[in-house]
């Protein structure tokens, strides 16, 4: 499995509230077309905590993205396609800053169920 993360923070000029509109609205649906992606989330920043101890990253967010891939010739299909260039292009008229990660998760507590 091959899943990445991406920090997103919004444009100048828009709101947090017309971010994740155009986020969940527009932009979302068209990940659907993306070849090869097995799982699209958005988390929608609502808040923030602190801790104390340890000083905090000096970043804003207004959302993390997750795509999951099979494998990494997945994402290479997917990273080529049409269709992700479409969602990237879209990407360009409502975030303002990104950091993309390429993620190895490995998982210390498994799902119940």
């Amino acid at each position: 499995m091959i899943k990445t993360l991406s920090l997103l923070s919004r444009k100048d000029g828009l709101t947090h509230e017309q971010f994740v509109k155009h986020w969940l609205e527009i932009h979302a649906p068209l990940a659907h077309a993306v070849p090869g992606v097995s799982r699209y989330v958005q988390s929608h920043i609502t808040g923030t905590s602190s801790r104390p101890d340890i000083p905090d990253i000096d970043v804003e967010v207004d959302g993390i993205a997750e795509l999951w891939f099979e494998d990494a010739e997945s994402y290479q299909r997917a990273a080529a396609s049409p269709e992700m260039k479409r969602l990237t292009d879209d990407g360009a008229l409502f975030i303002g800053r990104i950091r993309t990660y390429l993620i190895q998760e490995r998982q210390i507590i498994p799902p119940q169920g």
